[in-house]
């Protein structure tokens, strides 16, 4: 009885419905899709998980916006006043600090990547990613499309701030939206720098040290808060010539019509997409060797 029920046949269904049943049950995750939406799908996937731990951590979202504010108060109520004295005639105070004030705050966004990637690689969640069906690349871009959003936000709530404490912009509907798309090619790219910079150190408070040490003298040894025309001689040509400063002064005539822009824009925009392309790989080859350690 046992040998007849080994080998007794087993019933197979119509072979006129099996095709249809095998094409049916086909997964869609099956379907093999190109590099390029590999890295766009997977990057959605990490924006998302990255943006999912604000309404848990509303203190991020407030660390991150107060920041900008406190600039912007305590320079429009305390150096306002010496800062006009510097500036052409016809030209508010408010309004040529509001600029340097809002391009900073993406800079100091830019800080935040870093240290959230090497939070990231201290818990081992870099272990866990390498462990998942995704490109290497996508980890880095997900993480910064979250913080691109964040600065958005951000941006927007420093410039609101602003109008409430007198800064009036002049700038069209062309005008805002040069400057918005130049502003954002900024955060994206000095996000890249700091994954660089997160991944590349060993500690969160190497990351924290070394991320102010660079990006101070960036932001104030510019146009963001005096002319550089009042720095000493041997400041002014970096000063002028840096590209935080190129793209404040475009972003400053775009939107309260400050003189002399120029090509100013152009400039900033060449600059950021050269430190862009050299951003990039290094991170990606940063996070190869933080990953395979």
């Amino acid at each position: 009885m046992s040998e007849q029920t080994l080998t007794a046949p087993v019933p197979t269904a119509n072979p006129s419905q099996a095709p249809a049943r095998r094409a049916s049950a086909v997964p869609l995750e099956t379907v093999s899709r190109g590099r390029f939406m590999s890295v766009i799908a997977d990057s959605l996937v990490l924006a998302r998980r990255s943006l999912m731990r604000i309404p848990r951590q509303p203190d991020w979202l407030v660390g991150a916006t107060v920041q900008p504010i406190m600039f912007l108060l305590l320079f429009r109520y305390i150096f306002a006043g010496t800062i006009q004295q510097s500036l052409p005639g016809g030209t508010s105070a408010v309004d040529f600090l509001v600029a340097g004030i809002v391009v900073q705050g993406l800079v100091f966004g830019s800080f935040g990547t870093a240290l959230g990637l090497a939070t990231d690689a201290k818990e081992g969640l870099m272990d866990r990613f390498r462990s998942l069906p995704m490109t290497r690349s996508s980890v880095l871009l997900g993480r910064i499309l979250a913080d691109l959003l964040l600065s958005i936000v951000v941006t927007a709530i420093t410039i609101l701030f602003g109008i409430l404490v007198g800064f009036r912009p002049t700038g069209d509907v062309g005008n805002w939206l040069a400057a918005a798309g130049l502003m954002m090619l900024m955060s994206f790219t000095f996000c890249w720098i700091g994954a660089f910079i997160g991944l590349s150190l060993k500690s969160i408070e190497a990351v924290n040290s070394v991320g102010l040490i660079w990006v101070f003298p960036l932001t104030f040894v510019s146009s963001a808060f005096v002319q550089p025309d009042f720095m000493p001689s041997w400041l002014q040509g970096f000063a002028k010539n840096q590209p935080f400063t190129l793209t404040v002064d475009a972003v400053r005539g775009w939107l309260t019509g400050y003189p002399d822009v120029g090509n100013k824009g152009w400039f900033a925009a060449a600059w950021l997409v050269g430190a862009l392309v050299i951003a990039v790989p290094l991170a990606v080859w940063s996070y190869e060797r933080r990953a395979s350690a």
